[in-house]
């Protein structure tokens, strides 16, 4: 499914990194935060990442990306700029090694959504609104139960922090809860 079909403007982007899920049961939605470099906003360096593009010789933070396979569901910018680039049935490689409960690899059963921002910026009204809406399509095309939007660090703790401390998860599930 691409969340176009459902009248929010978004731009689609492939990405190579993805694949088939085993099942297709989708009942989780992970919330992420990146910037490249770390703590700057509205260049193209995570859309290329994304798409496997990324130059990692043009900035010191990028060394650790060599070889990086990553990807997202969606990614939504600081100007609320909504960009998918993994079809919400095949599987992003967003998670990394994660558990939600008793299931391990999150990414076989999630949807990744990525934030610009870091752990310790707030994020923009225009995000959340943009978030809530998406979120409340998720949820109500794939019957994702409202308690299981969670962050990066909930499914990989000790290993990931975002979003981060700044973002405003009673604002989140208030704007669920209109569902």
């Amino acid at each position: 499914m691409q969340i176009h079909a459902h009248r929010l403007d978004v731009r689609q982007v492939q990405s190579p990194y993805q694949d088939d899920r085993p099942d297709n049961d989708i009942d989780l939605i992970v919330i992420h935060s990146i910037s490249l470099p770390a703590g700057h906003f509205s260049g193209n360096y995570v859309e290329a990442l994304f798409t496997g593009c990324l130059d990692t010789s043009c900035h010191a933070d990028f060394e650790d990306l060599a070889g990086v396979e990553v990807s997202s569901h969606l990614f939504i910018r600081r100007s609320g700029e909504v960009i998918q680039f993994v079809d919400f049935d095949k599987r992003a490689w967003h998670a990394g090694e994660s558990r939600f409960g008793d299931r391990i690899r999150c990414n076989d059963f999630s949807i990744g959504i990525e934030l610009e921002g870091t752990d310790h910026n707030r994020y923009r009204d225009v995000q959340y609104d943009k978030l809530i809406t998406v979120c409340r399509l998720l949820i109500d095309e794939y019957s994702i139960p409202r308690g299981n939007v969670v962050g990066h660090a909930e499914i990989a703790p000790g290993r990931k922090m975002d979003p981060g401390p700044t973002f405003n998860w009673q604002r989140l599930k208030n704007g669920l809860e209109r569902i």
